[in-house]
């Protein structure tokens, strides 16, 4: 830090889903007050999370980076994030080429750099047995989950790890799927005992869907990769939808491929900066 009050930041953005990207590789990590305030739309520099880049912790990787959702809670994984940390590095030389990896909360990634700001992550294999989703009260696997809520209404829904929990709604018409009810009640069921990201999904064709995520810790954003993932590894595994999509979000297209159940999900989409600034308490 410059100062014990001053702490440069960089704005950043993937397809909408917009960080506050600080470099602690020689310095401590935010307190959750201090990621509360810097996640501020009004009184802060306003994100949905804040992103953490840190010394790595293989010897494969460029770096290590962590996610800090506008809360103040963590989170365990961050697509559009992960994008945002690989033009990061390379802009700042700790990264070089167009292959190198990263290490999240999750694991270790390969980024291929693509151009023209585009960046493919390798985002590990969906895991959808309940207890690492995690979830309660299933016993077995299921393509479709049905449950019902506190005020009686009954959800269906599907469940998958990406290295951190979601749940995928498949929908009509996501412009009018009950995202900001269902979102928040799924979230507060006792059937996701570390919360959930719970996204809406609709199938527009065989290699396209549109979705909307609501995410833990932080309400729904314009952009959710680890969610596009997930989306598309549910949608996959019904054999809704090929294995190569587009996945449309509010703030722009990702595409998701997934070769076959024993391969890693990958995700590519765009990265973008959009100011440097000093945050000072």
């Amino acid at each position: 830090m410059a100062s014990a009050t001053t702490l440069r930041f960089t704005k950043m953005h993937g397809a909408g889903n917009d960080f506050v990207v600080l470099d602690l590789r020689a310095r401590t990590a935010p307190s959750p007050e201090l990621c509360r305030a810097l996640a501020d739309r009004h009184t802060g520099v306003g994100c949905d999370q804040i992103l953490t880049i840190e010394a790595p912790r293989t010897a494969q990787a460029a770096a290590a980076y962590r996610i800090w959702n506008s809360d103040g809670s963590t989170s365990q994984q961050c697509g559009n994030g992960a994008r945002c940390i690989a033009a990061w590095l390379l802009r700042d030389g700790a990264a070089s080429g167009e292959r190198f990896s990263l290490d999240s909360p999750a694991g270790t990634h390969d980024v291929d750099v693509l151009g023209d700001g585009r960046y493919r992550i390798a985002m590990g294999i969906p895991r959808f047995a309940p207890e690492i989703v995690p979830m309660r009260g299933f016993g077995e696997t299921r393509d479709i989950y049905e449950a019902e809520l506190s005020d009686g209404e009954r959800v269906h829904f599907g469940a998958v790890s990406m290295g951190n929990p979601h749940a995928v709604i498949e929908v009509d018409d996501i412009d009018h799927a009950p995202v900001a009810r269902l979102g928040p009640a799924l979230q507060a069921s006792p059937w996701f005992p570390e919360s959930v990201n719970v996204g809406f999904a609709q199938v527009v064709a065989r290699d396209r869907i549109r979705l909307r995520v609501y995410e833990r810790g932080a309400g729904e954003t314009l952009a959710c990769g680890s969610g596009a993932c997930a989306a598309a590894a549910v949608l996959m595994r019904r054999g809704r939808i090929d294995r190569d999509v587009v996945v449309a979000l509010p703030g722009g297209d990702l595409r998701i491929s997934w070769p076959d159940d024993a391969a890693q999900v990958a995700m590519a989409g765009p990265a973008a900066f959009v100011f440097e600034g000093e945050w000072t308490a």
